[in-house]
């Protein structure tokens, strides 16, 4: 991270994970980081700017989230379909949600309105992984890795899925 930009960037999304995180602990809301935020936490440093922080709740959960975020100042940015996923700020960091939910064989789905799609044949989990001091929940390493395989459309996108498979490859194998 060459820019003071960017490193003051990262630093305030940092923070904000730290606050998300504790926010929720606290209220006892399940929630996992996934994206750029979920490989530094595997990985144990900070490997690039990112432009958000993508967290993943279960659908039931979005007022408990919206109650316990907002007492802590974060602000609601809604988006256009509210049963998929939101976005809260706080300060000039964004936080993405995604909404899931279990389907009867207890996989984790993405409840879209015209076709639920399928993230995970097995529960995230509750392990914790810590960066700096700050632990948080994130997907598990082998689904993290999978979804970083395959490469996103779009130049900038490629080249950060392509930098967070790099940076994966170092850590070891989940226990």
């Amino acid at each position: 991270m060459g820019r003071t930009a960017d490193r003051l960037q990262v630093e305030q999304q940092f923070e904000a994970i730290k606050a998300l995180s504790n926010t929720l602990d606290r209220h006892g809301i399940d929630y996992w980081l996934f994206g750029g935020w979920a490989v530094d936490f595997w990985v144990g440093e900070i490997t690039r700017a990112h432009d958000d922080i993508d967290v993943a709740a279960w659908r039931a959960d979005y007022d408990l989230i919206k109650v316990a975020l907002l007492d802590e100042g974060w602000q609601h940015t809604p988006v256009a379909n509210e049963v998929v996923g939101t976005r809260y700020q706080w300060g000039t960091t964004q936080a993405e949600f995604t909404f899931v939910v279990a389907d009867e064989r207890g996989r984790v789905v993405i409840p879209f309105d015209d076709q639920p799609v399928l993230w995970s044949t097995r529960p995230f989990g509750t392990d914790r992984r810590e960066l700096r001091g700050v632990t948080t929940r994130t997907i598990p390493l082998k689904l993290l890795k999978a979804g970083k395989e395959v490469a996103r459309e779009g130049a900038s996108e490629a080249e950060k899925d392509r930098a967070d498979l790099d940076a994966l490859s170092r850590v070891g194998e989940e226990e």
